[in-house]
């Protein structure tokens, strides 16, 4: 996988992929990345990549030349249609299931704003997909686009090592992750539940289902209207309600 990151302050994402399992994943090239700092694509005499809004209105817009002609020349480099991401509070609530649907692409290209808001033709003309990352307004579009980043690399084949972490992460199966454990057994009193020390892993496989649903019910009975229950499941959530 291939991303460029349209972003007028590209030294923002060098903590984030220079370290830890982004720098590994790089180092074994499962992606790789380019800024592109789309000031440089602007006709301005001025070197301005920003203006007032039309109409009035406080703050300023992003024009949309200097992000057209970056997105242009991206796509003329480019031997596949990337996919344009857009970083907005307006856009569709981030999620797992889009994090999978990212990692299945070839080339991502991540449009990091700034100001007041983009120019709508932006929107329009340019971008395949626009994502929040929470209802809340941030700076810029940066921190946006180095969550979805990072979300999405760890999925790629042999970034994480083993390849059953990224399935069992929470909201992959529609539920929040059981609760874990490590040694040592008894730490000040505070036990591990004695079924993940017996070694029958399907008695150990029953009690991860089963505390991944309660965790679920109990933290976030929300995600619980959108999956498709077993048999099983909703005799465990009846005995809880009842």
């Amino acid at each position: 996988m291939h991303m460029d990151i349209l972003t007028l302050f590209p030294e923002m994402f060098e903590g984030v992929l220079q370290n830890s399992i982004m720098k590994r994943a790089r180092e074994q090239q499962a992606f790789s990345y380019e800024y592109v700092n789309f000031r440089d694509y602007t006709t301005s005499k001025h070197n301005k990549v920003d203006d007032y809004p039309y109409g009035g209105g406080a703050g300023l817009v992003l024009s949309p030349q200097p992000i057209f002609d970056s997105i242009e020349a991206i796509r003329e480099k480019s031997e596949k249609s990337p996919r344009v991401v857009l970083l907005c509070p307006q856009g569709e609530p981030y999620s797992q299931q889009k994090a999978e649907e990212l990692s299945e692409e070839d080339h991502l290209v991540f449009i990091c704003g700034h100001y007041e808001g983009y120019d709508e033709r932006i929107r329009q003309e340019l971008v395949t997909d626009e994502i929040s990352i929470g209802d809340y307004v941030l700076t810029g579009g940066e921190l946006g686009a180095m969550v979805v980043i990072d979300s999405v690399v760890r999925l790629l084949p042999g970034v994480l090592g083993n390849e059953q972490s990224a399935p069992m992460d929470s909201f992959s199966n529609g539920l929040l992750e059981h609760p874990h454990y490590t040694r040592p057994a008894d730490f000040r009193g505070m036990k591990v539940p004695d079924v993940l020390l017996s070694g029958n892993h399907a008695k150990i496989d029953e009690w991860r289902h089963k505390e991944s649903l309660k965790r679920t019910y109990e933290r976030r009975p929300d995600l619980l209207e959108k999956k498709e229950l077993s048999d099983q499941e909703k005799t465990w959530l009846d005995e809880w309600k009842n």
